[in-house]
């Protein structure tokens, strides 16, 4: 279902070469969502997303790494990379104890990963969650941990 797409303009971005072959971007997300016809079906993409995360290390489930203000169990891995010509980009990967903030953590990697600071800084996170529909859609808890993670990304982007 992830990356249904196929062509030379449709599927996952593999611009940097990491693992966007993994994890599919942002619009290819949004337009998969918007193929689904209901709810039920969307919450299993989410959930299907989830498995597509890179791994993150036991060593990475800790302290530095957790995000404060889930409910869940929410780890997120930062790594500063250096695209050619020398621009640092930011590296996500994540992990969580539940499988639906898994796929969250999927959605958010998608948006925010491989980019430079100033992208991410630069990007309306939560309008980009709106356009999935998910703001009525998700418990109080899940978007106060879809919030904290965004602002855990947008303090690691503004202290880059």
């Amino acid at each position: 279902m992830i990356g249904r797409r196929s062509g030379p303009d449709y599927g996952p971005r593999k611009e940097h070469g990491l693992f966007e072959d993994q994890l599919a971007d942002f619009e290819t997300i949004r337009d998969d969502f918007a193929s689904l016809d209901d709810w039920e079906d969307r919450y299993r993409y989410v959930i299907e997303l989830g498995h597509t995360l890179e791994p993150l290390s036991e060593a990475a489930h800790n302290e530095i790494n957790k995000v404060r203000g889930c409910v869940s169990q929410v780890w997120l891995e930062r790594e500063d990379r250096t695209r050619v010509g020398g621009q640092t980009i930011l590296h996500y990967r994540g992990d969580s104890d539940s499988h639906i903030v898994r796929g969250l953590i999927a959605l958010a990697v998608a948006l925010f990963s491989d980019r430079a600071p100033e992208q991410i800084l630069a990007v309306d996170a939560l309008g980009a969650f709106r356009t999935l529909g998910l703001e009525q859609h998700l418990t109080p808890q899940h978007s106060n941990g879809v919030r904290a993670m965004i602002e855990r990304i947008r303090a690691d982007a503004a202290a880059a």
